[in-house]
């Protein structure tokens, strides 16, 4: 299922899919850049496979500088965050978050379960899952991702199964992990693939998985929280809160 939509679309295809991608975010320049930079962060070279060793290897950017703040800082982007969510409705960051470097010819991480990711905190400061989540999430390309070079899957509509099944309460992970996957599991497939640059903004109920690298090059993408202001509820009068109504 291949998707690319116009920017006017994004509100429409949303509500459909339970994500959506966003073209050119910033140039791909400033994907590369950013890219260059993460190398240095954990030690590696492109130029030198001996060292991916490893299916998987953590980076992260927490404070925004360089090209990760102008990624973050992109008018396209919060115009797209601005339909989702609602202007005023969602809070802006500085850094882009963790990011998770996939490396081809190597046995894949044991990571690839189908899951929605923690969106609730909990009085004690830790996160978990329910139905009135507090974040949305936002898949930040700053590789050539293509569909051998481990892209992200989503089942496409899963949010409005998910918003079915959650309700108030907070689940750990690993309850929820299975709940949903049961719930979701005749949707058809998406992959999150495109250039440096690219976004794709994703609904917190969204049902989406890792999968094995099968590519030649690392495979670099962020898995950036975006906070909502307010708990999303069934009743939210935002694109997020149709995303999550049965569909008419």
């Amino acid at each position: 299922m291949a998707v690319s939509v116009a920017f006017m679309d994004i509100a429409e295809r949303f509500i459909a899919d339970g994500f959506v991608k966003i073209e050119a975010v910033v140039p791909p320049a400033v994907g590369d850049e950013a890219r260059a930079l993460l190398w240095r962060q954990i030690g590696m070279s492109p130029d030198d496979p001996s060292g991916w060793i490893k299916p998987v290897v953590w980076a992260a950017d927490l404070t925004g500088e360089g090209p990760f703040g102008q990624i973050m800082s992109s008018p396209r982007l919060h115009g797209a965050l601005d339909e989702i969510a609602g202007p005023g409705r969602w809070r802006r960051a500085g850094g882009i978050g963790n990011i998770p470097v996939r490396f081809p010819g190597v046995a894949p991480a044991d990571d690839r379960g189908w899951h929605i990711d923690a969106n609730t905190m909990r009085p004690d400061g830790g996160w978990g899952v329910s139905g009135r989540p507090q974040t949305l999430l936002m898949l930040v390309l700053l590789s050539d991702v293509g569909p051998n070079d481990a892209p992200t899957r989503i089942r496409a509509g899963s949010q409005r199964d998910v918003a079915a099944v959650l309700d108030e309460r907070v689940l750990e992970a690993v309850e929820a992990g299975p709940l949903v996957e049961r719930a979701s599991q005749e949707r058809p497939l998406a992959h999150a693939t495109g250039a440096p640059g690219d976004v794709f903004l994703v609904h917190p109920f969204t049902v989406h998985a890792a999968q094995e690298h099968l590519g030649s090059e690392p495979r670099f993408m962020a898995q950036t929280p975006v906070f909502l202001t307010e708990p999303l509820t069934p009743g939210h009068d935002s694109v997020l809160g149709r995303a999550m109504r049965p569909a008419s």
